[in-house]
């Protein structure tokens, strides 16, 4: 091995320095827990290894370090710190602080360091599955968050839902997996080695791809699929929301989503490493020319279905799973339009999924936050009928309720509004052709059906905001002082008001993280072939 592969190997151990933390931080949980069991000091704990996971963030080097060769890096390192990654550890260290707070009183004192350990080795998870460089370091990052998660579905509560929830996602979590890495195996044969970077130089390099490159491409896709609740990949989430705990809900919603989309990206070529000499015209296709039509068909498929069995549910984690499967659908139209908005300069692509991950995050956890928060053990909060009369008793609570179901809707000055905004302009931006049946036509058509799912789907959220305000309760709820709970609720009250009131303070960052043809060095992948031995 040359003295410069060798520099860019170690080049990335002082970049994970956030993620050595949070480890680092687990392990001490999961030794005090033999020792003690307390909510209040295991959660400090966790809390102060995020922070110092953040400042250790803060102080992170770029992605190339000075000294290591450029072409070495991007096509050894199985790490790779660019914009999308550096913002997706900043997303997974921000979300994980919320559920900490959110899972504060949620989860019995014996099992709150096992919990929040759990959970810590998930941020780590999700931080590292944005800088995966390599098709093995991608794998185990996704499952660094899958299975800590197992163990999270069963902590908070054990009964006989919780256990089922958690054998049910575990069993499904396993299969997803298996296609995933069914895909890995064809991507590794079609470009020789499992280098991210090399698989995408390789796949845009061949004049013609070969036909077993649709096999790869609908083996990872489905294996992501998963991940992100699309459909037909879906169908564990209702029984799996409705049977674990609502802060173990919540975490569902949102972390395996962002850990999916964020590697769909990079595994289509949406999102390539600096250096790679990208086609314009192959944006987002590298696995084939099919890519946005699959796209196109899953994000028409998986709203429309998300929203219509939205209607028919009473059991609030049901709602809020059908709910989840309705926006994996609209973020879907940003990777169906992506490849035709290349060169127009405008947003609604990737950038749009992205600033969409953060927006959607925001509201679903702060909806399952305020369920979390008004639920006790006599008590709980299941369905949409124990919520008559909340602003009654819990007049503040019912305000952020509100708004953060407004902001599901899509209702103007909120982060809901702004992302589906995003979303349909972008749709409506790709060039104009003369027939209805070519790629850039049907994009208009996809905001179209995402504008009347949008409307589909205000009616179950109104109907939440019509028990909450019009009816009055059989049995108010108890009155309860959960500060942790509350400051997670504002937090993400906070996000949704920020992002929907001045959005650039993340579209800004979003659209530098998504630009694949931005800040490339055209001579690395030369430099890189040149310096490769011959066969």
């Amino acid at each position: 091995m040359n003295p410069g592969t060798v520099s860019a190997l170690l080049s990335v151990f002082p970049a994970i320095v956030p993620e050595c933390i949070l480890g680092a931080a687990a392990c001490v949980l999961f030794l005090g827990a033999t020792m003690r069991g307390s909510r209040h000091i295991w959660g400090g704990v966790a809390v102060i290894a995020l922070a110092a996971a953040m400042m250790a963030l803060g102080f992170s080097p770029s992605s190339v370090p000075s000294g290591a060769s450029a072409s070495s890096f991007v096509f050894i390192a199985p790490l790779h710190f660019d914009s999308l990654a550096m913002l997706t550890r900043w997303i997974a260290l921000v979300g994980g602080l919320v559920l900490v707070l959110m899972s504060w009183d949620g989860v019995p004192d014996r099992f709150t360091a096992e919990y929040h350990g759990c959970l810590l080795l998930v941020v780590a998870g999700l931080s590292l599955t944005g800088a995966a460089n390599d098709l093995v370091t991608l794998f185990l990052a996704l499952e660094l968050i899958s299975i800590p998660t197992y163990v999270l579905l069963y902590l908070p509560r054990y009964d006989h839902a919780a256990q089922e929830a958690a054998m049910k996602y575990f069993l499904l979590s396993v299969f997803s997996s298996a296609l995933l890495l069914f895909g890995f195996s064809y991507l590794y044969g079609l470009a020789g080695t499992t280098n991210l970077a090399g698989v995408l130089d390789a796949l845009q390099r061949a004049s013609n791809l070969p036909a077993v490159t649709l096999i790869a491409l609908i083996m990872v896709t489905a294996g992501l699929c998963f991940r992100i609740t699309a459909v037909p990949f879906h169908f564990y989430a209702p029984d799996v929301y409705q049977g674990t705990p609502t802060i173990a809900a919540a975490f569902l919603a949102f972390v395996p989503k962002v850990a999916g989309f964020v590697a769909l990206a990079r595994l289509l070529g949406y999102v390539v490493p600096a250096g790679i000499d990208v086609d314009a015209g192959r944006v987002g296709m590298a696995l084939g020319p099919q890519t946005p039509m699959l796209l196109w068909i899953l994000a028409a498929v998986t709203m429309t279905f998300g929203n219509i069995f939205g209607l028919l549910q009473d059991n609030l984690k049901r709602l809020f799973a059908y709910s989840s499967v309705a926006h994996a659908g609209y973020m879907l139209i940003g990777f169906a339009v992506a490849p035709y908005l290349v060169g127009t300069h405008a947003p609604g692509g990737i950038d749009a999924v992205i600033f969409y991950l953060a927006a959607y995050g925001a509201m679903t956890i702060g909806a399952f936050a305020i369920l979390s928060y008004l639920s006790t053990p006599d008590r709980p909060v299941e369905y949409v009928d124990d919520l008559a009369g909340v602003s009654r008793s819990h007049p503040g609570i019912a305000l952020l309720m509100a708004l953060f179901l407004f902001s599901l809707i899509g209702i103007p000055l909120t982060a809901g509004f702004t992302g589906k905004l995003l979303l349909l302009m972008g749709a409506m931006s790709a060039p104009t052709t003369t027939s209805w049946t070519d790629p850039p036509a049907l994009c208009r058509i996809l905001a179209l059906v995402g504008a009347l799912n949008a409307a589909i789907g205000a009616w179950y959220y109104l109907r939440i905001l019509a028990v909450m305000y019009l009816r009055n309760p059989i049995k108010p709820l108890p009155a309860r002082r959960n500060w942790a709970g509350l400051a997670a609720l504002w937090c993400c009250a906070a996000v949704t008001l920020v992002l929907g009131v001045y959005p650039d303070a993340f579209l800004r960052p979003a659209q530098k993280a998504a630009t694949p043809l931005a800040d490339r060095q055209s001579n690395i992948v030369e430099r890189w072939h040149n310096s490769r031995p011959a066969n």
